[in-house]
């Protein structure tokens, strides 16, 4: 895992590049298209989400993540000839993805898949074919194939903006991904906080909520740890008042945007509660509103996503090894996922 994570820059490079070179084709998909629907399981779930914000904050477009069992379950018959469905996986191989995207087709949509493998049938039965660039991953828990995947769909959205604004701050993503992959600072205080913490949450919102999801899906698969992710929004409605002594609050944020202010508050506010607060990116007042910092990546708010994960994965990494476990293969995890086990 920990070499895996030193290969996401790169990994990243790699990817953008085999976007821009199917660049034509994605956007004869969009072609006629009024909507986007994303269909996901796990961590390239969280990368949906991202891709969700960031279609209709950027192209103006309504996008949704789909309820796969619509398809698989419920065999419902949905008009889609007016959706392009964007379809993730690390494999390209659960059945339960590739079923959805068949499915998709046949209700009239288009149809293009990110994955890690070419020879996929993912990408093989996609209309466009975004295969990532981040090799063979070794490790369970998925690193590079999952920062590649927030670049795939960064750069998808790129191709599809009339403004071309999103490109050159997407070529500044790899150099900050290196760059983070071996900064050490914050880490191991982080560590030694969740390592004594009675309870762990993460939170965020906006562009940087899919971030905050795949943190604690991160500690939970990797450490073991009961973790739960919830919005800035849900937080507020109700689950704060659980908040204490004990409590360990995880916060991410982008180093901009209209929702650090927010953040700002919130941490003060979960300090007040008796929470320590971890946080992951901001800006200088997040940090010194924090018992403890990860400085996040040197990118805006739209592109912050994928580097915000990098230090919370060296984290994960270095506490699962502190709690005497093996990062590479969590207990009972596969590359791929079954989601109805026969």
């Amino acid at each position: 895992m920990r070499r895996e994570i030193a290969e996401q820059g790169e990994a990243v490079a790699r990817t953008l590049e085999e976007v821009r070179r199917r660049a034509e084709q994605v956007r004869e998909a969009i072609a006629g298209r009024r909507r986007i629907l994303f269909v996901a399981r796990g961590s390239s779930d969280n990368a949906a989400v991202y891709g969700r914000y960031l279609v209709e904050t950027r192209l103006g477009l309504p996008a949704a993540l789909a309820a796969p069992s619509v398809a698989t379950h419920y065999h419902a018959r949905l008009d889609l000839s007016d959706t392009l469905v964007v379809s993730i996986s690390q494999s390209g191989r659960t059945e339960e993805i590739v079923e959805v995207q068949r499915w998709a087709a046949e209700q009239g949509a288009a149809t293009i898949a990110i994955s890690n493998d070419a020879e996929s049938p993912l990408a093989t039965e996609a209309d466009v074919p975004l295969t990532t660039q981040a090799g063979v991953e070794r490790a369970v828990p998925a690193t590079k194939s999952y920062t590649s995947q927030v670049a795939a769909v960064a750069a998808m959205v790129a191709t599809l903006e009339s403004g071309a604004v999103l490109w050159p701050l997407l070529e500044r993503a790899p150099a900050e991904l290196t760059r983070l992959e071996s900064a050490e600072e914050g880490v191991a205080a982080a560590v030694d906080a969740l390592v004594s913490s009675d309870e762990t949450l993460v939170t965020g919102r906006g562009l940087a909520f899919g971030t905050a999801l795949e943190v604690a899906l991160k500690l939970e698969e990797t450490c073991l740890r009961p973790v739960r992710g919830l919005s800035y929004a849900d937080l507020r409605h109700g689950p704060i008042a659980v908040v204490g002594p004990g409590l360990t609050a995880i916060v991410v944020a982008a180093q901009d945007g209209p929702m650090l202010g927010a953040l700002v508050g919130l941490t003060r506010d979960l300090t007040e509660r008796g929470a320590r607060v971890l946080a992951v990116g901001g800006d200088a007042t997040l940090a010194g509103a924090s018992a403890y910092h990860l400085p996040g990546p040197d990118l805006p708010e739209p592109l912050a996503p994928l580097g915000l994960i990098v230090p919370a994965q060296l984290v994960v990494e270095s506490l699962a090894r502190t709690l005497g476990l093996d990062p590479d293969a969590p207990r009972g995890l596969s590359k791929v996922t079954t989601t109805d086990p026969s």
